[in-house]
């Protein structure tokens, strides 16, 4: 062990004393002793070891981390590079066929025959476009066959399904449609679908139906928006309920809105309610 430790302390000696020869050739290069190039080389690089023996592995780790580095992700990205394009063949597509389940749910299988994957973006794109046209039949059986795949289970879809129904007159698939959300996904049903179902209610004149919702809004924490609590103190009029009417007035009718005056926006008191409901 004495000898290991006496030999360590020689080499650093012997890197110390290497250091010392080149500053001082260096400090004074016109002294008239000189090291051949291949002996400065080696001394410089006694030194460099000698000086921070760790630097150069260092830089190699750094080195390779910076090559090597790469990125995994656990979840695939979907392409929606020319959805839009395979929505508008979507849409033309379903314009064409009768109104036939067979025939519409046939060309859709077609249209997605040789995808890899389904194509979800354009698929709600094309709801999207059916939606600003009004073709309301369209957008129930693309909506259906959608969510027979599987697919596009979300609340915008539900959205959009609830509001073709609405449309359409069928208030009885609506309702089917909205207990299963009611029973699916309790906790999570936006303020949203709560108000398009409630005017849908309020459209076909079925206030029993209105209060119902209201009732399952109130239970889950969702607090209405300004015309939904206009639609359901109209329910509670109709029904001759007027004290349950103003108590909800009173719980949730604003007393401030804005409104737009010569270009600026100008908070002002409301009261919408009294007598105009």
């Amino acid at each position: 062990m004495r000898m290991a430790v006496d030999h360590a302390i020689q080499n650093n000696m012997m890197c110390l004393s290497r250091h010392s020869s080149i500053q001082t050739i260096i400090r004074h290069p016109f002294s008239s002793f000189s090291l051949s190039s291949f002996h400065k080389v080696t001394s410089m690089q006694h030194v460099r070891c000698c000086h921070n023996p760790l630097s150069y592995g260092a830089a190699e780790k750094e080195m390779s981390k910076k090559v090597g580095k790469k990125e995994h992700h656990l979840w695939k990205k979907r392409d929606s590079t020319g959805s839009g394009q395979k929505a508008l063949n979507l849409v033309r597509i379903v314009s064409e066929l009768p109104n036939e389940k067979e025939a519409v749910y046939g060309a859709l299988n077609k249209w997605i025959a040789w995808e890899p994957e389904f194509p979800l973006i354009a698929a709600t794109k094309a709801l999207r476009i059916l939606r600003k046209r009004s073709q309301w039949k369209r957008v129930i059986q693309v909506a259906k066959w959608m969510l027979s795949k599987g697919q596009g289970a979300s609340m915008g879809t539900y959205d959009t399904v609830l509001l073709a129904f609405d449309m359409d007159w069928r208030v009885d698939e609506a309702e089917s449609l909205w207990n299963m959300i009611l029973h699916m996904h309790t906790r999570s049903i936006s303020k949203r679908l709560f108000s398009r179902m409630i005017s849908l209610y309020d459209h076909h004149d079925m206030p029993d139906k209105l209060i119902e919702v209201f009732a399952d809004m109130e239970e889950l924490g969702v607090k209405p928006d300004e015309d939904t609590v206009r639609r359901v103190a109209r329910a509670f009029q109709t029904l001759g309920e007027e004290e349950k009417q103003k108590l909800v007035l009173q719980k949730y009718k604003c007393k401030w809105k804005y409104i737009h005056f010569k270009g600026e926006r100008v908070r002002v008191r409301t009261d919408a309610w009294d007598g105009k409901c």
